[in-house]
């Protein structure tokens, strides 16, 4: 019996979060698992340096996953905690506790559900000899290798009928609105969601814009007697000026608090143009509530390559969208550097500013 341990660090894991007393379960085809011989460990809140696993049998699994499709978020609880940075104390290195921790709970191989930071750690402990398989899960959709990541369409349909209410408001009181939702180095959610929702500026992080420029596409649009909406990544920054923090604290794995752009550009739209503005951030509204069916599908369609890749002992490597196709690519291909936006996909979003 081969026993995989399953973990994530994050939100919209649509095919591994179901929570009964007692015991956590994946979300696949039970008959297949157990024709497999595969036995299925959760990590439970792995936060700080330990890591607690709950073995259950695949013959339960039928009942535990009645209705877990339409639930998003993550009930095997989520961590921001870095063991690659860990200093524990007893002489072992984070990884190496890692390590232990698994051949203690009987785990065989790892499935890491997550984005860059938390594959970017799968990585170093598949290079240190611990069988893993990754799977794609963000709302940035930053990672290499992939064309889609789940949990993106999710937080892009939010921003959207965010915007789409804020057209109405916008209207009515004749006021520059910006919305400032979630984007630290890759714009992919500002872009989606602003072309969707019919915005008439999007600023993301990959291309540095100019105030001036965004005040230009304002009054032009004042001008047409309708009012504007800009849509801006937090990651976002004005020509010659760095990123706004709400904070210099890091994290884990280094990043810091980025906000108040969008409050940056309400005030500085203001003293330009004369025009009212307000700001909405979006925040972690962005990151919850129920999976879109695009998500719910292709999480559906990882988890069980997921599954096909640990009975094929196809470790380091990460399931990847391609096209309409599941492939697997590996892990430090996924992880090498992230993806952001490129200067053509934003030069057709460009097209209607203003």
């Amino acid at each position: 019996m081969l026993n995989a341990g399953f973990f994530t660090c994050g939100f919209h894991v649509a095919f591994i979060v179901t929570h009964l007393p007692g015991y956590v379960a994946l979300c696949s085809l039970p008959a297949t698992v157990s024709a497999w011989s595969l036995a299925v460990v959760g990590l439970f809140n792995i936060g700080g340096s330990l890591w607690v696993g709950m073995r259950i049998q695949t013959r339960r699994m039928k009942k535990s996953l009645a209705g877990i499709l339409t639930v998003g978020g993550t009930i095997l609880g989520t961590s921001r905690t870095n063991p690659l940075k860990q200093a524990p104390g007893d002489g072992r290195s984070g990884l190496d506790r890692v390590k232990d921790n698994l051949a203690g709970l009987g785990v065989d191989v790892l499935v890491a559900i997550g984005g860059e930071d938390t594959l970017g750690v799968a990585t170093a402990l598949h290079a240190e000899g611990v069988p893993v398989v990754g799977v794609p899960k963000t709302i940035d959709n930053d990672l290499g290798a992939t064309d889609y990541t789940f949990g993106f369409d999710t937080a892009v349909n939010i921003a959207m009928e965010a915007i789409d209410r804020l057209h109405t408001t916008a209207e009515s009181h004749h006021r520059a609105l910006i919305v400032e939702v979630m984007g630290r180095n890759a714009g992919w959610i500002a872009l989606h969601a602003g072309m969707a929702g019919g915005a008439n500026v999007i600023l993301i992080p990959e291309k540095p814009f100019s105030i001036d420029k965004v005040c230009e596409y304002v009054e032009s649009r004042f001008q047409t007697r309708y009012a504007p909406i800009v849509v801006v990544a937090e990651g976002a920054r004005p020509v010659d000026e760095g990123v706004s923090l709400l904070d210099q604290r890091l994290d884990a794995f280094g990043h810091v608090r980025l906000g108040g752009i969008g409050q940056l550009l309400e005030g500085e739209i203001e003293k330009r143009t004369g025009k009212e503005a307000r700001c909405t951030v979006l925040g972690h509204i962005q990151r919850g509530g129920t999976p879109t069916a695009f998500d719910r599908v292709l999480a559906t369609r990882f988890g069980l390559q997921a599954i096909g890749a640990v009975r094929n002992g196809a470790f380091g490597m990460m399931m990847s969208l391609q096209g309409t196709q599941i492939v697997r690519v590996p892990l430090a291909e996924a992880t090498r550097e992230p993806k952001l936006v490129p200067p053509e996909r934003y030069a057709e979003a460009e097209v209607f500013f203003g």
